[in-house]
């Protein structure tokens, strides 16, 4: 998962098409069924309730030629859900995607940290 307390930092949302992308949200959501096994599970693990989690977790099975998350009916086996082979090989590739880039734009990002930190130690300078 993201780490939502480091500045600055980058956040990856790779387009797929108009309206469709898969970034940081959508890739939690999928980590957390593959560790969970349920999408409710990782929905509240995220804080949202499971009509969000089920509707990002079916658009995503949308937007690829076969289902990411692959779900079974609860009842008295409880159901389930986790990730098809397609869905843990998309979420590996977007977390090396988030990887590479974040090692790329390392140099500027602790620079542009910097220029930031300058700029509100000026700030506060002046108060």
């Amino acid at each position: 998962m993201e780490d939502r307390n480091r500045f600055p930092r980058l956040r990856l949302r790779i387009m797929l098409a108009p309206g469709q992308w898969l970034g940081p949200g959508k890739a939690d959501l999928l980590e957390g069924i593959a560790e969970t096994g349920s999408i409710s599970a990782a929905g509240r693990r995220m804080g949202m309730s499971y009509k969000r989690a089920w509707g990002l977790a079916d658009g995503m099975n949308t937007m690829f030629g076969a289902p990411l998350v692959a779900a079974s009916r609860g009842g008295a086996d409880h159901g389930g859900a986790g990730l098809t082979p397609l869905g843990a090989e998309v979420l590996a590739l977007y977390r090396k995607a988030v990887t590479d880039c974040e090692a790329s734009a390392a140099d500027g990002l602790s620079r542009i940290g910097e220029l930031a930190a300058l700029a509100a130690s000026d700030i506060s300078d002046q108060e």
